[in-house]
């Protein structure tokens, strides 16, 4: 096996960590993103920087967390000014392109400003959260009274669906999302009870093998070296998923609620207005559960079958032995645990998410196949790929650790004694249900291998899980006055990472160390009473110099007026 040359960068949407066999879910099989892990690490301890599709993704791509960037929720554009790892990469001569989702909205305003013209390569690239769009699809495209959701998206599905038949102005919704009713009624997906019924669509044409299609037809073409971000769309709602792996699980196959009334009971007041909310409440009941769990499940599988297909096809082409390929999710699903649904809060089913790394390289033959239980960030996944490419870490820029000294042997954890994640309800409809100003709408979990703590600037307590002893997390401890040394810590911890110099990306670390000692040498001596002061170099063009005294000189000058 050579050096990796390429990378295959593949995210799937609101997969759970333990719904894989290899994770430890005990009736899901997931033999191909097994294989993966057998063939590379599995990272037991890796967390997203969000539970929001969007701000998450904004986190990976750019290796910054949600604060430093600035993009705190979907909807909010990505700043004019804040990197990528496509304009990492592209700096060390590696393209970066898209086949799927980003939830990326560009900053429109701030290109204006500065003259970028969509249209242009620049301009498209920015608009594109750094990369070259091979063909982008965020996979929600619903249709409201005032218009849809994403004007664009599923544009080339719905192109390629009408292609093969699936007439209508909505082919993603009203057949790759919705099942057939008895009359030809179209069952929205939309809607939890038709969770159990299989999509209208033949498997082929469903999303997830379509974009399996799309990337490999694009990287037989691809000049190496590439990175290529293949960003699945499933097992994201709508939970719809066609044969055969409609009717591959059932309400047998679906476990119990990881929930206690006495967590419901005692919630700190943001999570029991998520709990008492539609979506907590729907999840909360078991017929819900019980219909949408196994299509979640479905599209689980049918996403592992394709991976599959991509990595027996990169063997079949040689493309594998030089291809570094990275699997992982950029959020989970309650799916009902802990009284709720979607993913927007810090539960581990939702922050806590899989990430398996196969590199070719021999220098990582002495670790396939383990499993590493350090704490991990997504934002470590930029640095890992610019060391990949070659070039020197902008750590000045990424705030996260290249993963290569773990993944060839030389280290078993990186410099970090905390993992953050963030979320933003300012302007999420849930921000209303909450009726908080826009500052106590800002949340902050600190965990690291024993505790976890949320802060909200709400005036209440914070959250408190013990993760030794409540690995589940239903026990809130925040407001028990026998933990106030623990919160104590956490706070002091999450101080600190405040107080990181995130914002200072202009100038690199080894820039600011010749900055030091710059001024002196170009002449700048503050504060010197004598020239022994200063080393002799520094003063040389101060010293044995002579000059005329300015009174000649105005006497020169008034003689050569008159």
């Amino acid at each position: 096996m050579a050096k990796a040359r390429n990378i295959l960068f593949i995210m799937y949407d609101q997969l759970r960590r333990d719904y894989l066999s290899c994770y430890g879910h005990p009736h899901l099989e997931t033999p191909h993103m097994d294989r993966l892990a057998s063939m590379g690490m599995r990272f037991d301890r890796a967390y997203i920087q969000s539970p929001v599709c969007g701000s998450s993704r904004m986190s990976t791509y750019t290796g910054r967390y949600v604060h430093s960037h600035g993009a705190t929720w979907n909807g909010i554009p990505l700043k004019v000014g804040e990197m990528t790892m496509g304009d990492h990469l592209r700096k060390a001569g590696m393209e970066c392109y898209l086949v799927g989702k980003t939830h990326m909205v560009p900053d429109r305003e701030g290109m204006a400003r500065l003259g970028l013209s969509p249209e242009s390569i620049i301009g498209a690239r920015v608009s594109e959260c750094g990369f070259d769009v091979v063909e982008r699809d965020d996979g929600v495209n619903p249709d409201g009274p005032d218009g849809r959701y994403d004007s664009k998206a599923a544009e080339h599905y719905n192109a390629y669906l009408r292609s093969r038949g699936y007439d209508s102005d909505n082919p993603w919704h009203d057949y790759a999302n919705s099942a057939i009713g008895e009359q030809d009624d179209v069952l929205s997906g939309w809607f939890l009870k038709n969770a159990a019924h299989p999509a209208n669509i033949e498997e082929q044409d469903s999303e997830t093998p379509y974009f399996t299609r799309r990337a490999m037809e694009f990287l037989e073409t691809a000049d190496q070296p590439w990175c290529c971000h293949l960003s699945y769309i499933k097992p994201h709602w709508p939970y719809i998923v066609p044969e055969p792996y409609a009717s591959m699980y059932g309400a047998q196959h679906v476990l119990p609620q990881v929930a206690t009334q006495d967590e419901f009971d005692n919630a700190h007041p943001v999570l029991k207005t998520m709990m008492k909310g539609v979506i907590g409440s729907s999840f909360s009941r078991p017929e819900v559960r019980n219909a949408v769990i196994p299509a979640y499940m479905g599209l689980i599988k049918q996403a592992d079958d394709q991976l599959g297909v991509l990595l027996d096809w990169m063997e079949r082409s040689g493309r594998i032995e030089d291809t570094m390929i990275v699997l992982t999710s950029d959020h989970g699903d309650f799916l009902g645990d802990h009284w709720l649904g979607e993913k927007m809060f810090f539960h581990d089913v939702s922050t806590r998410v899989p990430l398996i790394v196969y590199d070719p390289s021999p220098a990582a033959d002495a670790t396939r196949g383990t499993v590493c239980d350090a704490l991990i960030e997504a934002i470590d996944l930029a640095p890992t790929f610019v060391e990949v490419a070659g070039a020197e870490v902008p750590d000045h820029i990424l705030e996260g650790h290249s993963l290569c000294p773990i993944l060839h042997g030389e280290a078993q954890e990186l410099a970090r004694s905390y993992v953050i994640c963030e979320v933003d309800f300012s302007g999420a409809p849930f921000g209303d249900a909450l009726k908080a100003d826009m500052r106590s709408s800002m949340g902050f979990m600190i965990a690291n291998t024993k505790w976890k703590m949320v802060h909200f600037e709400d005036g209440n307590p914070p959250v408190l899980f013990d993760l030794e002893n409540d690995p589940d997390e239903l026990v809130d401890l925040g407001g028990d006055p026998d933990y106030a040394d623990v919160l104590d810590e956490m706070y002091d911890q999450l101080a600190d990472w405040a107080r990181r110099p995130s914002q200072r990306t202009t100038v690199s670390k080894k820039g600011l160390a010749e900055m030091r000692v710059k001024t002196r040498r170009l002449g700048v001596t503050i504060g010197a009473w004598d020239e022994a002061d200063y080393p002799d170099e520094f003063t040389a063009k101060y010293r044995g110099i002579k000059a005329r005294p300015f009174q000649q000189i105005v006497k020169e000058r008034g003689d050569r007026q008159s």
